[in-house]
């Protein structure tokens, strides 16, 4: 396995000149690493950590993503990447696994990056990566990846704002405090309004399980990935970037997650980071069917479903 810090050391140090913005040009080119055999050893660890079944004929459905992701890393850690590595935030994952890749198979991996895309937050980059056996595909992953900035939304909203501070007149607080009246009489009737869209929302999955995470899920989980991230290291490294203590992998969660639940040897996974899990910490799994969901309280961390892939429904 490639190692990866030198890549965050290269992203790191380029991420101050990057400007990024959906309609920036990004490589054109995919990178391509043939003849790829599986460290036994290696996936063991990694399916211990993730708390997969050890020893078993194909790979975890994860897996495939964890050995490109070193030649992402290149790719996302270049000067022509637009986006810059320090904060880019992993938003979402779906995977394709056509048939179930062998652990003792050999494999070509290849990976791209997709396109740009605007996002309500900055901008948002999809890498595609592929894993074949004989030149025909087997496994396909699309993963999200947010760099957050000021959009053209934001810089309008400001500007609004400004305009509409330094044109208020005294009617139009006489026409501010009016609608105020108004609103306290319609209270009632919005405080119903918001009940029944509240009711229409997706209920809460059933919990089955209750984890507790210690401190080294990331330092594990790294040992095994390759990914040595900082803010999955240590709560001082993890500080450095706004986090108050070490975060576990996006991967390591759904990776968990997919520990628990029957896959068929075709299938299509779907799953959105939603926000952080704090290292160390109490998280809840709930399923439902191929659903599942990862959550602190009222707090959601992570959405997925599993399902059966058919030909054109991914």
């Amino acid at each position: 396995m490639q190692p990866l810090l030198p890549l965050l050391a290269r992203g790191a140090v380029l991420s101050p000149f990057k400007r990024p913005r959906p309609d920036a040009a990004f490589p054109p080119h995919r990178l391509v690493l043939p003849g790829v055999r599986i460290d036994l050893a290696r996936l063991a660890a990694y399916e211990r950590a993730c708390g997969f079944p050890t020893g078993g004929d194909a790979m975890p459905l994860t897996y495939p993503h964890v050995l490109g992701f070193p030649l992402a890393m290149r790719i996302m850690a270049s000067r022509a990447f637009p986006l810059p590595l320090l904060g880019l935030v992993h938003t979402s994952v779906e995977v394709t696994r056509l048939r179930e890749p062998a652990a003792t198979g050999e494999y070509e991996l290849a990976v791209h990056v997709e396109g740009l895309a605007p996002h309500r937050r900055g901008t948002e980059a999809t890498v595609v990566t592929g894993a074949r056996v004989d030149g025909s595909l087997v496994w396909e992953s699309r993963s999200t990846y947010l760099a957050r900035h000021r959009t053209a939304a934001d810089t309008r909203t400001a500007a609004g704002s400004l305009t509409a501070a330094g044109s208020l007149t005294a009617a139009d607080a006489r026409t501010a405090a009016d609608a105020r009246t108004a609103a306290d009489a319609s209270t009632a009737a919005g405080a119903r309004t918001a009940a029944h869209v509240s009711s229409a929302e997706p209920k809460p999955l059933p919990v089955v399980a209750e984890w507790r995470l210690a401190g080294d899920v990331g330092r594990r989980y790294a040992a095994v990935s390759g990914d040595r991230n900082p803010i999955h290291l240590h709560p001082l490294t993890a500080r450095l970037f706004g986090f108050p203590r070490a975060i576990a992998h996006g991967m390591w969660t759904v990776a968990r997650c997919l520990a628990e639940q029957p896959a068929d040897a075709s299938v299509h996974l779907r799953a959105e980071f939603r926000s952080p899990v704090l290292l160390p910490g109490t998280v809840t799994y709930a399923a439902d069917g191929g659903r599942f969901e990862l959550r602190s309280g009222e707090r959601v961390h992570l959405t997925g479903e599993l399902r059966e892939h058919r030909a054109n429904s991914a």
